[in-house]
């Protein structure tokens, strides 16, 4: 506001000298200081008839002295007012007919020439009343004079010839105004009884240097109206609360924001961000904390002050997407709400001027992530940041690209953190996170380095150069020195990996800039993948196929715990394996073929090989072990069984001895046996051969025929 003073202040010096031309009989002489005005000025604010009212009660020192030959006198002044004034009158309590026309209409002032009711004569003074009105004509949102029911803003000035004190200024505002001072200086108001506010300076020593801009508003009923703005599929409401007597404003604003909002979310790439629309408040500055334009995201209002011009307007637009649901900083929301504003201006043919960082600005630098909270920090600091925070904006898009900001857009909207998994092949890319399963999340939306992590996700550009440049503070830059040695180390692990993916403790760690924690599970990480190698190489030379094991223990989340006992226990197992295939014999001899009757250690050890490549390494080794047990017992097996078998033929022939002498004796018994009895029978019997036939011999039971014969 304080740029749109400067002509203000160029009336200030053009109203210095102010003409007083005094009449002689004989001649007109150039009479400053000889006529001298001194005024009390007071300014009445007329809300309801959109004007100040300013009163001059003048009084006019003719300072000349009269000679014997000359009598001086004054019948008419010039007075330089402010531009735009009107309605002029003059008047005095004696006779004749004041009057006051224009004499001249610059763009810095209005010169008055006031024609007086009588002449002021050598020593004399005389009091005239000077009334004319300050009126707001309505017009541009940035004209200097401003009076209706909720607002009136307008230059102060004092009254007076040049280098004559004691001129007063009043200003006088109905009861309910709000009132400060935007420019200039003036003592502090006071509250009347009847709640008018006054303003009142004492008598000036320099009436021609007192300049003020005051501002003042009060609480009034607003104009409402809604309209609707399409933005993308969803119908967004807009309610515009304008002051009453202000209906250009409610027009502009309303009918800006309804175009900007579809175009800002196709530029942006993201669907409207809210459930409900939006509330735009026609404002004074101090209502927004001294800033053209402020955006509250929970409640969805906007305030715009009555002066904004376009641009504060689109950046406020903007803001229903960067008001921090989105991006973390204040540098990075602000940033990119200019950006696009001007972006979206541009499309829709409005012309905005953008910041730019000028020397001046240059000389409030500070590192944007040092920017405080709106409110705390010193007015040259906030314009240096806003400026800067539109550079790096931009150099940030240009690097990009429009289709990277976009899908970095959509990560930080959908919480999808960078150092995404690598999409396994053939994999169906989604829009967001990078594969076709559900993308790794955080919590938040991110800050200067998770943006700078989706960035260079997104991006084959660095950015790092841009953060050290523009955000860190010098605490912040080991941090970013960290962080390179830690990507660099994430790289090489992660081209070591393959198509194996790094747990998910890698990656938050990598996403929360916890890099010690990062590098030590990168290292553990490099071990095990050494393993792996060693595991693929020991296998194949076995004839082994490697489980999946190792890979499922690598990428689980705890800490490779898993993976490091995996890698071991396989290692064991192919260990064993080869263990039991070098004892397999090649050539078994009698003994070992003898040791080897009966089992199976060929089926044990293809089993084991089978129970590996399904990852049941216990199984493996188990199987293994028989094969070996097998093997390496065949020898002695085989000496026992053949000492079991002599010992048995032993045992079978010395049993088949015993049972031919056995039956041999058996039979010598029966054999003795039956010759007594046949004896026997000889003796009892008178006729030896009673019973038989005749030839037939006797032949007893068990004795052998032909002996008997």
């Amino acid at each position: 506001m304080n740029r749109r003073l400067a002509g203000l202040l160029l009336a200030i010096v053009a109203a210095t000298g102010l003409l007083a031309a005094p009449v002689g009989v004989a001649e007109v002489r150039a009479a400053t200081p000889d006529l001298t005005i001194v005024t009390n000025a007071r300014y009445d604010v007329q809300p309801e008839a959109h004007r100040v009212r300013v009163t001059l009660d003048m009084v006019l020192t003719n300072h000349l002295r009269d000679t014997t030959t000359k009598r001086f006198y004054f019948d008419r002044a010039f007075l330089a007012v402010m531009p735009g004034t009107s309605g002029y009158k003059l008047t005095w309590s004696g006779g004749g007919s004041p009057r006051v026309k224009v004499s001249k209409r610059v763009a810095s002032y209005t010169l008055l020439d006031l024609t007086l009711g009588a002449r002021i004569y050598g020593g004399k003074s005389a009091t005239y009343r000077l009334v004319f009105d300050l009126v707001d004509k309505g017009g541009a949102a940035t004209r200097d004079v401003r009076i209706g029911a909720a607002l009136a803003s307008f230059p102060v000035w004092a009254y007076a010839t040049d280098s004559t004190p004691g001129s007063t200024v009043r200003v006088v505002f109905p009861a309910g105004f709000e009132t400060q001072v935007e420019a200039g200086d003036i003592p502090e108001p006071t509250t009347a009884a009847d709640g008018t506010v006054v303003y009142q300076t004492g008598k000036l020593s320099r009436p021609l240097s007192f300049f003020a801009y005051l501002v003042a508003d009060r609480t009034t009923e607003l104009a409402e109206r809604t309209i609707t703005a399409t933005v993308g599929d969803r119908s967004v409401d807009l309610t515009i609360r304008a002051w009453p007597d202000d209906p250009t404003w409610s027009d502009r604003v309303g009918g800006l924001v309804a175009r900007a909002l579809p175009v800002l979310s196709d530029r942006i790439g993201l669907p409207w961000a809210r459930d409900g629309g939006l509330v735009i408040h026609e404002t004074v500055s101090r209502s927004t904390g001294g800033y053209a334009g402020l955006f509250d995201p929970s409640g969805g209002q906007v305030e715009v002050a009555y002066y904004a011009d376009d641009s504060v307007v689109l950046h406020e637009s903007a803001h229903a997407w960067f008001n921090g649901a989105l991006l973390a900083d204040r540098w990075a929301n602000e940033g990119f709400a200019s950006y696009y504003g001007h972006d979206v201006a541009a499309a829709l043919k409005v012309k905005t001027v953008p910041e730019t960082l000028t020397p001046e600005l240059e000389a409030a630098r500070i590192p944007l992530n040092a920017w405080g909270p709106v409110g705390r920090e010193e007015d040259a600091t906030e314009d240096y940041a806003y400026a800067a925070a539109l550079s790096l904006a931009r150099a940030i898009a240009e690097r990009a690209g429009d289709a990277t900001l976009r899908a970095v857009w959509a990560d930080a909207a959908a919480r999808v953190g960078a150092y995404q998994p690598p999409v396994a092949a053939g994999t169906a890319t989604s829009a967001v996170g990078g594969s076709g399963v559900d993308p790794e999340t955080v919590e938040g939306a991110p800050d200067w380095r998770g943006l700078l992590d989706l960035l260079e996700a997104r991006s084959a550009s660095p950015f790092d150069d841009l953060w050290r440049t523009w955000v860190a503070r010098d605490t912040d830059l080991p941090l970013l020195d960290e962080r390179a040695a830690a990507r660099a180390r994430y790289d090489q692990v992660l081209a070591a990996a393959g198509d194996w993916r790094l747990p998910r403790p890698v990656r938050d760690a990598m996403r929360a800039w916890q890099f010690d924690q990062a590098t030590a599970l990168l290292t553990d990480a490099s071990a095990i993948l050494d393993r792996r190698s060693s595991i693929a190489t020991a296998a194949a030379a076995s004839g082994l196929t490697v489980p999946d094991t190792l890979r499922t223990a690598f990428e689980s989340p705890d800490g490779f715990a898993s993976a490091t006992l995996e890698a071991t226990a396989e290692l064991e197992a192919i260990a064993r394996y080869d263990e039991a295939a070098a004892a397999r014999p090649t050539d078994p001899g009698m003994v070992e073929a003898a040791g080897l009757w009966g089992t199976t250690p060929e089926a044990d050890l293809d089993h084991a090989r089978t129970l590996f490549a399904t990852g049941d390494l216990t199984g493996s080794a188990t199987a293994a072990h028989a094969a070996l047990s097998t093997w390496n017992g065949a020898a002695e097996i085989g000496r026992g069984r053949v000492l079991s078998l002599l010992a048995l033929g032993a045992a079978l022939l010395l049993a088949v001895i015993l049972v031919a002498t056995w039956l041999r004796g058996r039979r010598r018994r029966r054999r003795a046996l039956a010759v007594a009895g046949a004896y026997a029978t000889l003796a009892a019997t008178p006729d030896p051969v009673v019973g038989a036939e005749a030839g037939e011999p006797i032949v007893a039971e068990g004795a052998e025929p032909d002996r008997w014969a």
